[in-house]
């Protein structure tokens, strides 16, 4: 019995002493990467509109990103129409707080037309390229009583109506991060009804943003959010690496065909986009 006491002592102080030892485990890691986050929102309504960029570096799987220096950083639209001597088809963006960007321009200018960004950082080129996409606006928003996994859940009751003269895809803004896609594919120029649920969400202040999108991001977005499980941001360091539609080009030769994207390092994190964008805020109570 005593060796039977003794094994057992020396079993339980196997396990209570290797606690102690410290296990290394490698991280992924990577060279630098350029992050941009240039969603751009229009409220269509408005003569003008201020547009803001953020740049950032990131080189680690856990460390975040952090704000970075442009060379330079502007906005061409070859079919903008200039409607003055002194109006022109580009915008630069003016650095106004560290590794964030913007400019005002004519709504016009960010709504008709190609649009192209163009960035240089540390020797090298950045293209991106994109349209205005349209949005619509948010019929009803309501509390509803239903819970998801917990009572603490709080249903957020939601309708719009599709335009069905076109294809639309749509980007929710829910704020803190949340985010969901949507396509009209079964709803085209319909009102349609849905439910979102806030995970402890009483008494909190919830502002929501419609925004329009077009196919390629949509998509993107869709990739993002399985990946991260709805709780980040397009444009925060992903857990696997997503490409966007921002390309190094600095090293091709002809601009229209892009003989090098097919480079996997050959982008910089987060995505160009200019969407329509309607919003609305509801106030959940217990």
């Amino acid at each position: 019995m005593n060796d039977l006491r003794k094994l057992l002592f020396c079993f339980l102080a196997g396990l209570i002493f290797s606690c102690e030892d410290v296990i290394e485990v490698d991280t992924p890691s990577s060279p630098p990467r350029l992050t941009i986050d240039a969603l751009v929102r229009i409220d269509s309504s408005q003569p003008t509109t201020t547009i803001s960029v953020k740049a950032g570096v990131t080189s680690s799987f856990f460390v975040e990103v952090e704000p970075t220096d442009l060379n330079q950083i502007f906005l061409i639209n070859p079919d903008y129409v200039p409607t003055s001597p002194l109006d022109e088809r580009s915008i630069p963006l003016t650095e106004v707080a560290p590794g964030v960007y913007e400019g005002t321009k004519n709504t016009t200018f960010f709504t008709e037309g190609e649009l192209q960004l163009v960035i240089e950082h540390e020797g090298q080129r950045y293209l991106a390229l994109t349209r205005y996409a349209p949005s619509a606006r948010i019929d009803t928003i309501e509390q509803g009583d239903n819970s998801l996994f917990s009572e603490n859940d709080k249903e957020i009751k939601i309708s719009f109506s599709d335009d069905g003269a076109i294809d639309n895809f749509y980007l929710f803004d829910f704020g803190r991060g949340d985010y969901l896609v949507t396509e009209d594919e079964f709803y085209q120029g319909q009102s349609f009804n849905f439910s979102y649920f806030i995970e402890d969400g009483a008494g909190r202040k919830v502002d929501i943003a419609l925004l329009g999108v077009d196919e390629p991001f949509y998509n993107y977005m869709n990739q993002l959010i399985v990946q991260a499980g709805g709780d980040q941001g397009p444009f925060q360091t992903p857990a696997a690496t997503v490409r966007g539609n921002i390309i190094n080009v600095t090293d091709i030769d002809n601009i229209d065909s892009f003989d090098n994207v097919e480079n996997s390092d050959n982008f910089a994190l987060g995505y160009f986009a200019v969407c329509e964008t309607f919003e609305s805020t509801i106030i959940l109570e217990e």
